[in-house]
């Protein structure tokens, strides 16, 4: 094994990020702008993780998010390295965040203003506008009582639970609504089962079920209408190239096609401690499905460097990074963490269509007609749903070099069950035929005939290209009351030195969450460090 060389200058602390999946690349940031000397190794030869980028003749699609929210958590990551993001990043509110579909004819627009959409929720269905106003301000005291203490701090560490702001939290604990599911809220607020339905969708926005996971994720839609949806200029993948450039103007050094074998660590008193990174051969072949993470199934040859680091950042699964990076398969947290029912996947059709409709927007939603049914054969069943609601995200909408002139590209997403033994093959072929006759007799056009190129990305791709756990795409499911609370932490306590980031670490997966994955693991960082010698 071959001692690694560092460029950094004398005094300097070294850190190594393991993926350049939005967490570590925030991570990586944060930890520059502090002064470390940071490397980044990632096995694809880009940055995104499973905010990826895939081209098919002319057509571009993004390869996993595909909306933006919370954009003051880019604001934020920015401002710590004295940047301003608007020069790295151009966005768009969008007038109509959604446009939603019922089966029964029913088309509604979901507008990014809370008082349009409230009115159009009254004239498409009846519904009193008065319901969506109240149901926004009760999510928005879920969202005051909860956001800062759940999504900006670890849920892990004695300093969060003695703070004055938990104290706060605590006497207005019973207002995050946590004793009852998300769906009975929205029953709660709403008598029409049309919108009932579109509130319980915001549970799959961390890949869990509307009818087990709590109320409290109503803080989801209440951030949505109320601080708005965007779409991003060059299409989500512009998000990890502006961090990329932002990680390399603060001196970053970006290893693509460099896979980690394994986190080296050795034991000090009768302690582990990690001490680098021992790099690998890279994959002989860059999967376009979902390209960007460091942690694909196929292990690493240990046959490169040995990389020296005070801390390590891990941005890859926890149920990769104790078995197949630390060599520990009887980890506590790995246990734990397999134990816990995973999110679900996404089965996903990249279609680059040759003609254009003018009836959708950049985000589009084709309900099935029982959604009960739909959740039980993710997430009890383990197979598809027969009757599936579908998601289409046009991206040449608002970037129109996406897509050559008159045609659309389309992101086609199905929830999925997370990997269990299924044949893929036969699902998707099943569901490609489903989803085909829904969207052809909604839109009174045959739908096949305007595909000129297709793609496609089953949970076992999802698997096998970005190391996600049984391929579920947000880590473990919330369909718990203590969910929150179940998320691996953001510092490893068998591993001193080591710390966690992305979907399967806290606050859990969906791009803000991940981004501040990495600001919360570098915090600790700053705390474990303070006041220690640089010299």
């Amino acid at each position: 094994m071959r001692q690694g060389s560092r460029s950094g200058g004398r005094g300097e602390r070294h850190a190594a990020v393991v993926g350049a999946g939005l967490g570590g690349l925030s991570a990586a940031i944060r930890l520059a702008a502090a002064g470390w000397q940071v490397d980044v190794f990632e096995q694809q030869d880009r940055p995104g993780g499973k905010a990826g980028t895939e081209e098919r003749d002319g057509y571009r699609f993004d390869t996993g998010p595909s909306l933006l929210t919370m954009p003051y958590v880019l604001e934020q990551l920015w401002s710590e390295a004295g940047r301003d993001w608007t020069d790295y990043l151009s966005v768009e509110r969008l007038d109509v965040i959604c446009n939603y579909f019922w089966k029964n004819g029913t088309r509604l627009h979901a507008y990014g203003d809370p008082d349009r959409f409230a009115a159009e929720v009254r004239q498409k269905t009846g519904e009193p506008a008065e319901n969506v106003h109240r149901y926004l301000a009760h999510t928005g005291t879920i969202h005051d009582v909860a956001a800062d203490l759940f999504l900006w701090n670890s849920l892990h560490e004695w300093s969060t639970y003695l703070s004055r702001r938990f104290f706060r939290s605590l006497f207005r604990a019973g207002r995050i609504d946590p004793f009852r599911s998300l769906n009975a809220l929205n029953r709660r607020f709403f008598g029409d089962p049309r919108i009932v339905q579109l509130f319980n969708r915001y549970a799959t926005y961390n890949g869990s079920s509307p009818y087990r996971t709590p109320a409290t994720l109503g803080i989801i839609p209440y951030v949505e209408y109320m601080h708005g949806g965007y779409a991003v200029h060059g299409g989500i993948y512009a998000i990890p190239l502006a961090l990329e450039r932002l990680a390399r103007e603060l001196g970053v050094t970006l290893h693509y096609r460099t896979p980690v074998a394994r986190i080296a660590w050795e034991e000090r008193g009768g302690a582990r401690r990690v001490t680098g990174v021992v790099t690998g051969k890279a994959p002989s072949t860059v999967t376009e499905a979902a390209p960007g993470s460091a942690s694909s199934a196929a292990p690493a040859e240990p046959d490169g460097d040995f990389i020296p680091a005070e801390v390590i950042v891990s941005n890859v699964d926890v149920s990769v990074t104790y078995p197949r990076l630390l060599g520990d398969e009887q980890a506590r947290q790995l246990v734990r963490y397999r134990g816990l029912e995973p999110s679900s996947s996404g089965l996903v059709f990249y279609w680059g269509v040759g003609r254009e409709f003018p009836e959708l927007t950049v985000n589009n939603i084709f309900f099935s007609d029982d959604y009960p049914a739909e959740f039980d054969s993710i997430f009890a069943r383990g197979r598809c749903p027969d009757d599936p609601t579908i998601y289409i995200n046009i991206t040449s909408k608002v970037t129109h070099s996406d897509a050559p002139a008159g045609g659309e590209n389309w992101f086609v997403l199905i929830n999925a069950p997370a990997v269990n033994g299924q044949n893929w093959k036969a699902e998707t072929g099943r569901v490609r035929a489903t989803v085909l006759e829904r969207l052809s007799h909604t839109l009174g056009v045959d739908v096949e005939r305007a595909i000129v190129t297709e793609g496609v990305m089953t949970p076992e791709d999802i698997e096998q290209n970005t190391g996600s756990y049984r391929g579920a795409l947000y880590g473990i499911a919330s369909n718990t009351r203590l969910a929150s609370f179940a998320r691996h932490p953001n510092r490893s306590r068998e591993y001193p030195g080591l710390y966690f980031c992305g979907g399967s670490a806290h606050p859990g997966g969906g791009m803000p969450l991940v981004l501040l994955s990495g600001k919360i693991a570098t915090d600790l960082i700053r705390r474990d460090h303070a006041g220690r010698a640089q010299t």
